[in-house]
């Protein structure tokens, strides 16, 4: 489902209000060395909700809003990784992320006259998937539990449990 997110309304103002409260906390965060338990801290600030003990985070962490954001238990995140989460990200239990990803829930409007407002539509990735290096994940799609998106892969439609996608756009290579 895609929410329209017009600029010069309330509910913008709201959000951007709240990206610079994040940026903050982004800044904070990446500059210097933490142990986990203080990149969880940190992360639960950005995040609004606390962050499981077992869920690890390398650094650099970025992200534009923070509080959309919905981690599991057992979740990795490596270093390098954005997520634009207007739309809402949801990493589910024991998900896997490798680094430089990109998970962007937020797409601009195809005609010129309209291209600064925003449509957004949430990523979920589920149990036990795993995200590879460089991958890019756009707004709306969903990760099948097991599932496996392959380095570099750019996946602009939802992927079956138990499959393997890769390329540009992703597309099936394999099942589990």
């Amino acid at each position: 489902m895609v929410e329209k997110l017009d600029l010069n309304t309330p509910e913008y103002a709201q959000l951007e209000e709240r990206i610079q409260q994040n940026q903050v906390l982004v800044q904070e965060l990446n500059p210097q060395v933490h142990d986990a338990a203080a990149v969880r801290e940190l992360v639960s600030q950005i995040t609004g909700r606390p962050v499981d003990k077992s869920t690890e985070i390398r650094l650099p962490f970025y992200t534009d809003c923070g509080v959309r954001i919905h981690l599991g238990k057992r979740v990795f995140i490596n270093s390098n990784c954005m997520f634009t989460d207007l739309g809402t990200i949801t990493l589910e239990d024991d998900a896997l992320i490798e680094p430089n990803v990109t998970l962007a829930t937020v797409n601009h409007r195809r005609s010129p006259t309209e291209r600064r407002h925003l449509d957004l539509a949430p990523i979920v990735i589920k149990r036990r998937a795993w995200v590879g290096a460089n991958a890019t994940i756009t707004p709306g799609v969903t990760i099948g539990e097991n599932a496996i998106v392959a380095a570099g892969a750019v996946v602009t439609k939802d992927v079956a449990a138990n499959t393997i996608v890769g390329g540009i756009p992703a597309r099936v290579i394999g099942r589990i």
